[in-house]
């Protein structure tokens, strides 16, 4: 919860709108913007930073749409017998997640279904308890076995691929751009990355001639225009193969040494605003989670299992989100993103090098979904990923022990990078604003007359595994 009484700093008129948007004083940021847009001299930076705290209000007002008999009501759609004592004192332990805008308190869309994921006893009272719709590699299995056994056996850490062809569908709504009118679109596209995947080749695209952005760009992307056509939906898809890789290193923590932080590691141990700001409630909390430990491993080792403490609940939209890691520390919740950006966070503070991968996850089965995971660099082993949301796994009595921390070292090989960093931009460059100003795993589409946002179209994957190609090299 945001308190609406929150004191606002001397600062900058840019950071003064964030911290009365952060606080919900909504009607005082927009005053606040509005003088400082009308004062001379004002950059073409800060003009467009200004007015994006105008769209994240926005934004915010179509993540908290409930007052709080419409947040009861879904609550007790689940569990009748939720009382409104019960529902008060929820609130006030944070586990319904609100904010008091302008003087009204207004909940998060998604707080009544994360309540059952956030409270025991709240889900204790369901009618009908939900069904896991966890990812099979969240919980250990063969692949993740298979994965440890063939990197062991073969001293390679690119193990037990996987080829797959996927499309990716985003359909605008019907009207959403006048008849006539461009619409441009960027649908994510897979990163070629040397031993994690490879083979990436665009098959098709709808409309033809996707124009996919170099190798390098670090959110990569297909890009592709249509018209848009009276009373009808637009449409675009595109399809592409590609070959991916478990990931599996056998840290023995015992030779793990400091890392020497060299130019091209230097960025991964700094702070970088807005999102891995090195807060002193931050250095609060690693200080309290390390304690007096001075190995590497055993530090991400410690970090990673405080995160993993941390319980997923959905998420508001990111671009509505002032600053991603300390959000997650303070909120007491965080989706994938978040506890992924809270972790590079406190890794790089502990001098420890971290950085960003998300895309998207799928299985043998029907389940996918987008996801944000990441990777740090242990010497000597160097960059190995990480993914505290998967977390760690639980081996039997007949496991390896070491299985647990698969996730710390180890990846799955059901995952397509589309992203190697966050809030990189586009090739071709975005005109207005994105949609999503973190990540790049839905899409991003605009037209002449400005950004669409996520409400005014929808997305769909497809996928299918297929033979894997005779290795040519490497």
């Amino acid at each position: 919860m945001l308190a609406t009484g929150t004191a606002v700093a001397d600062t900058s008129p840019v950071q003064h709108a964030i911290a009365l948007v952060d606080a919900g004083q909504f009607k005082d940021a927009d005053a606040s913007i509005t003088q400082a847009l009308s004062q001379p001299g004002v950059t073409s930076a800060s003009r467009d930073a200004l007015l994006f705290q105008r769209e994240r209000m926005r934004r915010m007002l179509l993540d908290f749409t409930l007052d709080a008999d419409a947040a009861k009501a879904r609550i007790r759609k689940q569990a009748p017998g939720v009382t409104d004592a019960e529902f008060e004192r929820w609130d006030q332990q944070g586990l319904i997640e609100h904010m008091v805008i302008d003087g009204r308190t207004l909940y998060f869309k998604r707080a009544p279904g994360n309540l059952f994921l956030l409270s025991k006893e709240a889900a204790a009272q369901r009618t009908h308890p939900a069904a896991s719709s966890d990812d099979p590699m969240e919980s250990l299995n063969d692949h993740h076995r298979d994965a440890r056994r063939e990197a062991l056996a073969t001293g390679q850490g690119s193990v037990t691929p996987n080829h797959v062809r996927v499309t990716e569908t985003v359909t605008v709504n019907a009207d959403a751009v006048p008849a006539g009118e461009t619409i441009r679109a960027w649908l994510p596209f897979p990163r070629e990355l040397p031993g994690q995947q490879e083979g990436v080749r665009l098959v098709d695209s709808k409309p033809a001639g996707a124009r996919v952005a170099p190798a390098s760009t670090l959110q990569r992307t297909a890009y592709l225009e249509r018209k848009a056509e009276a009373g009808k939906p637009t449409t675009f898809a595109v399809t592409y193969e590609l070959t991916i890789h478990a990931q599996y290193h056998d840290i023995d923590a015992s030779k793990v040494v400091a890392t020497k932080i060299t130019p091209d590691l230097a960025p991964y141990v700094a702070e970088r605003a807005p999102h891995i700001v090195f807060t002193d409630d931050l250095r609060a909390y690693s200080r309290n989670v390390v304690g007096n430990e001075t190995n590497p491993y055993r530090i991400a080792q410690k970090l990673f299992a405080a995160v993993d403490q941390i319980p997923w609940a959905g998420a508001r939209e990111y671009s509505t989100i002032s600053n991603l890691s300390d959000y997650t520390l303070h909120a007491g919740h965080g989706d994938c993103g978040e506890q992924t950006m809270l972790l590079i966070a406190l890794l790089r503070l502990n001098g420890i090098p971290a950085r960003w991968q998300s895309g998207w996850i799928f299985s043998d089965g029907t389940y996918n979904n987008i996801h944000d995971w990441g990777q740090l660099y242990l010497a000597p082993y160097g960059w190995v990923p990480m993914d505290v949301t998967f977390g760690q796994l639980h081996p039997s009595k007949n496991d390896d022990a070491a299985l647990q921390w698969f996730y710390l070292g180890g990846l799955d090989a059901y995952r397509i990078v589309f992203n190697s960093d966050f809030s990189q931009p586009f090739v071709p460059a975005k005109q207005f604003f994105r949609s999503e100003t973190v990540d790049s795993q839905r899409g991003e589409l605009e037209w002449r007359g400005g950004n669409l946002y996520f409400d005014q179209w929808d997305y769909d994957f497809t996928w299918q595994l297929l033979p894997v190609p005779e290795r040519t090299g490497g």
